[in-house]
């Protein structure tokens, strides 16, 4: 029997107050990264980051409040058009030991509103839930860290 099901996607928008360029750079820049992982927490936990932006490069990073709960990601870059678009497949594992393997695309444009339209799909997840739990909180936390970060960059640069 072939299984004809589509594959569990997400997708997430938000407008960010920064260029397209600015805003690539936010989610690519493994320094940029180390600030806004944690930008919004009262207590900084762990957070460790490696990038290799190239085509068959990888992101690793692992992160979490403390040494025996650490989330670990790495994401290899499929399709990198700066600032417009990055395409990567994410593996990824929680503490208590789930494992995942998802695509993630991810597009940068100017948006009418001013800022960029920041546009995430993600796909393959292996259950609703899971899906569910990355749009409502993994993707919205992470944008409204990256917010943070861009609006307090701003600021800075004042």
């Amino acid at each position: 029997m072939t299984d004809t099901t589509t594959p569990l996607t997400l997708r997430i928008e938000r407008i960010l107050p920064a260029t397209p360029e600015e805003v690539f750079d936010a989610y690519t820049d493994a320094e940029k990264q180390k600030i806004w992982f944690s930008i919004l927490d009262e207590r900084p936990g762990i957070v460790e980051i490696e990038v290799d932006l190239r085509v068959g490069g990888q992101q690793t990073a692992v992160w979490g409040p403390d040494a025996d709960t650490l989330f670990r990601e790495t994401q290899t870059f499929l399709e990198i058009d700066r600032p417009h678009r990055l395409v990567t497949e994410s593996s990824g594992s929680s503490p208590d030991g789930m494992t995942m393997t998802t695509r993630i695309e991810i597009t940068f444009e100017p948006s009418s509103q001013g800022g960029t339209l920041m546009a995430i799909e993600q796909s393959g997840f292996p259950v609703p839930e899971v899906r569910d739990f990355f749009a409502a909180e993994v993707w919205q936390g992470a944008l409204a860290r990256i917010e943070a970060f861009l609006l307090r960059e701003r600021e800075q640069g004042s």
